[in-house]
């Protein structure tokens, strides 16, 4: 067996780092994530990106403050394919749950695809509960080209961080 480590660091996406995460969703949502960092200019939101020692994002997620009164919602999360079950998207839900506290919030949100049991597995081991579903959707690139509207049910899940 290999073992590989990785030293990363967590910071604020850049517009600079939008060429290096195709691996995080197609080319529509690349380019979405430039209006998200307008967000985080204007101090709306958070963007993480954890970072390899050369600065590469291997893994990006947002937290909005404008959604929920007195909580950070936790969302687009992704882990670049290649490193994920590595603790790597551990990483970075604690690192926004510290964004979220230090902006002196108490509650941490997300949904999760009802689809996706991976996924809803590591929150729940973070310590997330489920409290809700409700339908979420948004725009991606078909295989011809055209921009067709994804629909999914997700579950809501809360975490007091007090």
């Amino acid at each position: 067996m290999i073992e590989i480590r990785l030293q990363l660091s967590v910071r604020d996406l850049t517009y600079a780092d939008l060429s290096s995460c195709g691996w995080a969703g197609d080319a529509l949502h690349v380019r979405q994530l430039a209006g998200q960092l307008r967000r985080a200019e204007a101090g709306e939101i958070d963007y993480l990106a954890l970072c390899t020692s050369v600065g590469l994002p291997v893994a990006v997620g947002g937290i909005d403050y404008t959604v929920k009164p007195g909580a950070g919602e936790i969302w687009q999360l992704g882990v670049h394919p290649a490193l994920q079950s590595c603790g790597i998207g551990t990483l970075l839900i604690r690192s926004a749950e510290q964004r979220i506290t230090a902006r002196g919030l108490t509650r941490a949100e997300l949904g999760v695809e009802e689809g996706n049991p991976r996924a809803r597995a590591l929150y729940e081991r973070l310590g997330y509960q489920a409290f809700g579903r409700e339908p979420d959707s948004w725009d991606v690139v078909a295989e011809d080209g055209s921009i067709r509207r994804y629909e999914t049910m997700c579950t809501l899940m809360r975490k007091d961080l007090a």
